[in-house]
């Protein structure tokens, strides 16, 4: 028979993975330990959105408090680097580890197979610009593709990318080039594999694609405790087929345990070595790519609530605000806030405050003390809670004392 959980153990169990436990450990003082939280963690999200801080630096934050920041730029881009960039979950930093569990995702992107059909008809057709850019980064080294001498122009804008842009980034797709470094306003700079990463990488054996994938649904359990197939998939972005046959496998093995989990309609898969807490007491502010919510559909499974992204809605028609952190108190989301970084000012602006249905009447002092904390991680030195939502003023009693 299926052990069933209940949803509160299912939510403790998926917080202990994800490195939430009753206190934080303090913030992270070695390389280690930051290095063996992204371990844990399996892929961390980039994305070049700066209105508080750029997300990859923020799940750390949330689980081990006021790291410092250049930690975490050592571990992704100097010299020798525990970390590399691909394409995971969306563009990512992993363990160096999980390279060559991916050389088949970086075959597919080669021969157009699936999702990656665009990019092998671009290096298919434009082989000679693919050539010139690889030729100019193997005799000048490492190059942003502003630097590349090819092709034309983009028009500029999120989307408006040049020629060398393009051939560059179908490159790294393909696994032909990968990030050396990133520079200035988080240009990629773009690298041949085999003069960036370690050797032991490069020469590491290639896993047959079954292995692989079996590998990475590993890490995915490991990092989530507690999983349907769709939320282990998600993980690194696996096919649906692909997926159901390597957790079928697994299971079989006895390295996945079936569990049913109450109110949850799907099946669902327990990590053996998962932790069973009885309480989190975790107090965390996340950011809206953070691994525990980024999969919206078990989000709102988990935690009952919608987290949406409202970047691209207009301002009229937004709920909660532009980049909106949920706050994690307990083993509870009870908070919302949208919040801007004004560095010039040295404010941390909090643009709207929303309490969920079950915020306590605690939540806006402990909401108060993290948010004390992270705008003294910005380097802020202060924070500034706008008459926006129906939990600012609370917020604002609190932040003053009151």
């Amino acid at each position: 028979m299926k052990d069933t959980l209940s949803a509160a153990e299912a939510r403790r169990i998926a917080l202990a993975a994800q490195g939430f436990r009753a206190e934080r450990p303090g913030p992270a003082t070695t390389k280690q330990q930051l290095t063996r939280l992204i371990e844990r963690l399996g892929v961390v999200q980039i994305d070049s959105v700066n209105v508080v801080s750029r997300t990859h630096y923020l799940p750390a934050f949330s689980r081990l408090g006021a790291y410092p920041r250049p930690m975490l730029e050592e571990l992704a881009w100097a010299s020798k680097r525990p970390l590399f960039e691909y394409w995971a979950h969306e563009a990512s930093l992993l363990p160096l580890t999980t390279q060559p569990m991916l050389r088949w995702r970086m075959a597919d992107a080669h021969d157009g197979v699936g999702v990656w059909k665009g990019v092998a008809r671009f290096l298919r057709e434009h082989r000679q610009l693919v050539n010139r850019a690889l030729e100019q980064i193997r005799e000048r080294g490492p190059l942003a593709a502003s630097e590349l001498e090819i092709g034309k122009k983009g028009p500029g804008g999120w989307w408006g990318w040049s020629d060398a842009k393009r051939a560059a980034e179908c490159l790294f797709w393909s696994g032909e080039l990968t990030t050396a470094t990133r520079r200035g306003t988080f240009e990629r700079v773009y690298g041949l594999p085999e003069r960036v990463l370690p050797r032991a990488v490069i020469e590491a054996p290639t896993p047959a694609r079954e292995d692989a994938q079996r590998a990475l649904i590993r890490i995915a359990a490991r990092a989530l405790g507690v999983a349907t197939e769709r939320d282990l998939r998600d993980h690194f972005r696996m096919g649906v087929a692909e997926t159901k046959a390597r957790v079928t496998e697994l299971v079989e093995a006895g390295e996945l345990i079936p569990v049913s989990v109450k109110g949850w309609r799907e099946p669902a898969f327990l990590d053996p070595a998962a932790r069973r807490p009885r309480r989190i007491e975790a107090c965390a502010l996340l950011s809206p790519f953070d691994n525990l919510i980024w999969f919206r559909e078990r989000t709102e499974r988990m935690f009952g609530v919608r987290v949406r992204l409202e970047i691209y809605t207009p301002a009229a028609k937004r709920t909660h605000g532009y980049y909106v952190l949920p706050f994690l108190e307990g083993d509870a989301i009870t908070a919302r806030v949208d919040l801007k970084a004004d560095r010039k000012a040295g404010v941390l602006i909090v643009q709207a405050s929303h309490g969920e249905p079950w915020a306590g009447a605690q939540t806006p002092e402990r909401l108060a003390g993290e948010l004390r904390t992270m705008a003294a991680w910005l380097g802020l030195e202060r924070v500034r809670v706008e008459p926006r939502g129906d939990l600012a003023e609370r917020l604002t009693g609190a932040l003053s004392g009151r």
